[in-house]
């Protein structure tokens, strides 16, 4: 029999645990030292299944730039709720524990299947700051209004869960939102009593039946890794490649930034940079080459007196990484100077020697 009440899950716990420790083994990597201290997924679906009847739950929306607002639903709702952001989390992994369903961390996984993922928390810099918001700054948090704020610009919604008796033990379940599935009352009609007719609300929206992210403590789940990814813009390998080029940029270049800024965190807010790097073959280009390049294409780059380039922003950035894979050109026919988006090596024109 399930226990019915918070008190009665933390009395079950040291029994339970010390029954399942053969059977977790069997389910994480020897490698995955992460387990000791992650939460146990398969523990939280058990005791979670129990209560799920009596949890509380409260509706957020964050847009692109990360910003939540607090939103309501309506009392007819609920028949809906807990089954498109709970019930089905629940049954995927009490249904993986008889799969046998093994959680692996997110960076070291290529995919296999029959692998739940998990990370940190504090890795997904995103995620971990609405967290922060939606905990700590509800004051400031204002609710969303159409009218103000554009559901056009809505990335996510996040269903927090708690139960009266625990308040402090909550989890959230997370969700893209898709802008193809929002309908505008303007643009959209809707068929009711057999006839067609204006849509009435403001906005309409389908939300997502999949399961997607669940964050616990400070352990996030990744249900759907594509949408994971584009919900919180983590491409974890991608930066893992960037971030040994930054290294090797660093170790090639002067570079001179304003306090409190470095290459590495203008890096990482910049993706198309990040895109780039995955391809670029850095020390090509030396850095006095770099700078008489901007010179002779009249491009705004800076340096100290020491010679050290000067990086103030995003915008720089992207001049000086183009400078160092050569995506300026000036046209030999009309002189007009081009930023090239994308560039194939041609072979060896017939009679010049080989070039490199």
């Amino acid at each position: 029999m399930e226990p019915e009440t918070p008190q009665e899950i933390d009395q079950t716990i040291d029994v339970v645990e010390e029954n399942t420790q053969e059977d977790k083994a069997s389910r994480i990597e020897p490698e995955e030292t992460h387990a000791l201290d992650a939460t146990d997924i398969f523990l939280w679906a058990n005791n979670t299944d129990g209560v799920k009847k009596e949890l509380d739950v409260e509706f957020f929306l964050f847009n692109k730039n990360y910003t939540p607002y607090s939103t309501n639903f309506a009392s007819e709702l609920n028949a809906q709720i807990k089954p498109l952001f709970l019930f089905d989390l629940i049954n995927f992994v009490n249904l993986g524990a008889g799969t046998g369903l093994s959680v692996r961390d997110f960076e070291m996984s290529e995919g296999e299947d029959n692998v739940l993922l998990r990370t940190d928390l504090d890795k997904v810099g995103r995620a971990e700051t609405l967290l922060h918001l939606i905990e700590n700054e509800r004051h400031d948090m204002v609710e969303f209004s159409e009218s103000e704020h554009e559901f056009k610009r809505i990335k996510g919604i996040i269903a927090k869960f708690s139960h009266k008796d625990s308040p402090d033990k909550v989890f959230y379940s997370i969700k893209q939102i898709q802008q193809g599935s929002v309908l505008k009352g303007a643009t959209a009609w809707e068929f009711r009593d057999g006839k067609f007719g204006a849509f009435q609300a403001e906005v309409g929206l389908k939300i997502p039946d999949d399961n997607q992210v669940l964050i616990i403590d400070k352990d996030i789940f990744v249900f759907n890794q594509s949408k994971f990814e584009k919900l919180f813009n983590y491409e974890y390998k991608k930066q893992l490649l960037a971030d040994q080029k930054v290294a090797e940029i660093e170790d090639k270049f002067q570079l001179s930034f304003p306090d409190g800024l470095d290459l590495q965190s203008l890096v990482r807010d910049r993706k198309k940079i990040v895109n780039k790097l995955q391809k670029m073959e850095i020390g090509d280009v030396t850095q006095e080459q770099a700078v008489e390049y901007a010179d002779e294409m009249q491009l705004e780059l800076m340096t100290d007196d020491a010679g050290a380039i000067i990086i103030m922003d995003g915008n720089d950035l992207d001049t000086f990484v183009n400078l160092i894979n050569e995506d300026y050109i000036t046209s030999h026919v009309t002189g007009k100077r081009y930023e090239i988006k994308s560039k194939k090596l041609l072979d060896d024109a017939e009679g010049e020697p080989p070039r490199g």
